[in-house]
Parts: structure tokens; sequence; C-alpha cells
């Protein structure tokens, strides 16, 4: 909570995860996979211009009309069958939106995102707790270089573990988890960086020191 509180000081609130929809926020889960937002934003775009933004309104296009639109995202034709997986799972469940899912208990929801083909964990957390509001940690490389750099888990840590570590140490809040982990992205955006970070100037460098 040092790591968080001292975040959340120096950058302020992050009102993060960009979306206007519950499905916006699930769609865009989907297209950030081995890509950055700035190209998931122009897919958006496309699909909002196109109202394909619901799942009746993605329904109404063709695999090829969608790899059109979600192109700008990379691995177009990988993740429209992936949108469409989504899609046909969310139908399974009789879930006519996204937000119908929340019926379900978050671990049993997240198992039942997993069975979902192209949908691993840090998706299926993205999905749960920006979109659905479940408290599930979303923990990612940045994440994981933060921390390692840090010394406080080792360079090989898996996913889940990485996940377990927060949940040991964290209260189960949704609104702790969303922005601890929006703070965590952007400190090593800034900050933090693969090559050539910037401890002197990171407002978590104090925690190397001590």
């Amino acid at each position: 909570m040092d790591y968080y509180e001292t975040l959340s000081s120096a950058l302020g609130p992050s009102h993060w995860w960009p979306g206007e929809t519950p499905f916006e926020i699930a769609v865009g889960a989907i297209l950030v996979q081995n890509t950055n937002w700035k190209n998931v934003e122009k897919a958006i775009t496309n699909l909002k211009t196109n109202n394909a933004l619901t799942v009746q309104g993605m329904r109404n296009y063709s695999i090829n009309e969608l790899q059109d639109m979600i192109k700008p995202s990379g691995f177009f034709r990988i993740k429209s069958e992936r949108l469409l997986n989504f899609l046909n799972f969310l139908e399974e469940n009789s879930a006519e939106c996204v937000t119908d899912l929340c019926e379900f208990e978050t671990s049993q929801l997240r198992e039942m995102l997993l069975s979902v083909k192209g949908i691993g964990p840090e998706t299926a957390d993205s999905i749960l707790l920006y979109a659905l509001e479940k408290p599930s940690f979303v923990v990612d490389a940045y994440t994981r270089r933060i921390f390692n750099r840090h010394m406080l888990i080792h360079e090989d840590i898996d996913y889940h573990e990485l996940q377990s570590f927060f949940a040991d140490v964290l209260t189960e809040d949704v609104q702790l988890f969303n922005e601890f982990h929006a703070l965590l992205v952007k400190t090593a955006k800034e900050w933090c960086k693969k090559t050539n970070p910037n401890c002197e100037k990171c407002p978590l460098g104090k925690f190397l020191q001590s």
C-alpha cells in the first residue's frame, strides 16, 4: 500500500480503462493483445462508425467486414475470430449484453472466460475488472518489471503467481485494483522502462534506496 499511496499522490487519479460501455471495454481488452492502445483506438473508432460496438451490431457484419474494421489493431484475422468466440460465449450464456454475466461469482466467471478460445488470463481479468467491476487484479509485463526491479518478486514469476502476490497483500476492492494497475502502467511507461529506466525521477525510486 505504500507503493500505491506514493504513486497515487504523485500521479493523481487515472480514470482507467478507456471505454464508454462494458462491451466496448471487453472488445478493447481483446483487441489490445500484442499491440498498443493507439492502434486499438483506431479499430474502436471504425467499429463505432459502423455501429458495430454492440453484440447485435457486430453480428450484422461478415467476418471479412469485421477484419477490415479492426485491421489497425494488428493480427486482425486472429482477433476477429476471438471476437466472434466472445460473442458466441455471450450467446451460450444467454447474455444479451456483457453485464448480464455479473450474476456469476467472480472465480466461476473467470474460469468461464478462460475457456473461450483466445482469452487468456490478462484479457479475462481486464474484462472482469474493467467491464464487469469484479475484484480481479490485472497483472502484466509492466507490473512484473517494476516489482522485479524492486526485488519483491522473482524474474520468472508466472501470471497466476504474480496475481496471487497482490491478492494476498491487498484488500479485495474493485476501485483499488483498477487504480493500482493503471498507476503501475503509467509508471512503467514514464520511468521504469524496459531499457534505461529513470529511477532517480521515478516516484518509487525512494523504495530502492530504503
